[in-house]
């Protein structure tokens, strides 16, 4: 069962592209982030003829995510529940195939100091509280998208250049591992433990020429998902592709 997250930055613009993935990897389920786009204006006829069901957060111009998948989708989440005031589309859960998946867009967060940093650290506070809830279902349970956190040096084509960005900053990176302590498994890293895997090059600089890249776009297992883990990839070849999104998708396959 092959379960993919990638941020598209818009669906109308990147549709084409969108599709072409679809057809060429044909993932079970699909996670979307930065849609930018209204429930309604979701492009589903589209995606719907390649055999998917179709469930989304959306939001006009700003964020959204979407669910996408082969198998029935039930028990259907939008937004974190822990953050009920919250009115930004980021989060979308939801049980399908045998496995609890939550899509999220994590807020980016700069510039630091400011509200946009704080408003960060409180939605990943929430995210942290949520997924302690999730857990104790003790059932195959992915928590996957573009988390906007750098979890290491490593991540990053130059680590100095990024010191005073919300993605590295030690307040994110906190929140990320205790995230990860509640018991979650980082999909890519338990398959290769290093490497420069990036996931997000930038529009400017000649970022994806030089492959200045950061891998920001993650699955986090449970305990149950990860002991059927067998792969996890990233399609870095859709970031050449004629107006290309920012992010590549990068999905899992579990025995499931």
């Amino acid at each position: 069962m092959k379960i993919a997250t990638f941020n598209v930055n818009s669906i109308k613009a990147r549709l084409p592209r969108v599709l072409e993935w679809l057809k060429e990897r044909n993932p079970d389920v699909v996670c979307l982030q930065e849609i930018k786009s209204l429930d309604e204006n979701f492009p589903r006829m589209e995606i719907e003829d390649l055999g998917y069901n179709i469930e989304t957060h959306g939001q006009k111009t700003y964020n959204g995510v979407a669910l996408l998948s082969k198998f029935p989708i039930e028990d259907v989440q939008r937004g974190l529940p822990e953050n009920t005031e919250d009115d930004q589309a980021r989060y979308i859960e939801a049980f399908t195939g045998g496995v609890r998946i939550g899509c999220l867009y994590l807020p980016n967060g700069n510039p630091i100091p400011g509200e946009k940093f704080d408003y960060k650290l409180r939605w990943m506070d929430h995210l942290v509280s949520h997924a302690k809830t999730l857990l104790a279902y003790e059932e195959p349970l992915v928590l996957c998208g573009d988390y906007n956190v750098i979890p290491k040096d490593e991540d990053v084509f130059d680590p100095a250049r990024f010191e005073g960005d919300a993605l590295t900053q030690p307040a994110t990176r906190a929140r990320y591992r205790e995230l990860m302590y509640l018991g979650f498994t980082d999909a890519l890293r338990v398959l290769r433990p290093s490497g420069a895997d990036y996931t997000f090059w930038d529009y400017q600089r000649g970022a994806w020429q030089k492959d200045n890249g950061l891998r920001i776009d993650h699955h986090l297992l449970s305990p149950q998902a990860a002991d059927i883990l067998k792969d996890c990839q990233i399609d870095k070849m859709v970031r050449g592709g004629e107006r290309a999104s920012d992010h590549v998708p990068i999905w899992i396959d579990l025995d499931i």
